[in-house]
């Protein structure tokens, strides 16, 4: 029994619970990996990135609370704990110590790009379950996809 009822397909709750869940663990990891290079990073152009950092831990945190909250309203209680993150994350992780500007976005690029492939996996999960969550999910990927575009910007990698 769940303390929460919801008028979704007990099926869809379940297919659905479990991609909020995914995203859920990949936003508060990728929001702890900007932070840890914010706090890191070293290099000419310390501050533009430092800031542009900020930016991507904002865009996470605002999300990971709404699809924690979309989570719970089907009655499925999200699991944002550092125990859980550790176990199912897949975010690219930071090597330990300063890194440098160019380590950094090169980071960033790679987190953001793996993030952005599971969203995209995630929308097309919930096109079936749920479209309340699906809208969710393209309104994230869409900001998750802008500030990997400006990452990229940063420092192009060769064709």
């Amino acid at each position: 029994m769940t303390a929460v009822n919801s008028p979704v397909p007990e099926a869809d709750i379940k297919a659905t619970g479990e991609v909020l869940q995914g995203a859920l663990v990949d936003l508060l990891d990728l929001s702890l990996i900007a932070k840890q290079a914010h706090w890191n990073i070293l290099g000419p152009r310390f501050r533009s990135i430092h800031l542009q950092l900020d930016e991507v831990v904002a865009t996470a945190r605002t999300y990971a609370d709404t699809i924690a909250e979309r989570s719970s309203t089907i009655g499925v209680p999200p699991d944002g704990r550092a125990a859980t993150l550790a176990r199912h994350s897949d975010v690219a992780q930071p090597p330990d110590g300063w890194l440098q500007e160019h380590a950094v976005v090169e980071l960033l690029i790679d987190a953001l790009a793996g993030t952005i492939r599971r969203m995209h996996e995630r929308i097309r999960i919930t096109g079936d379950t749920d479209l309340v969550s699906q809208d969710v999910l393209l309104g994230l990927t869409a900001q998750l996809e802008k500030h990997h575009w400006m990452f990229q910007a940063e420092h192009p990698r060769p064709q």
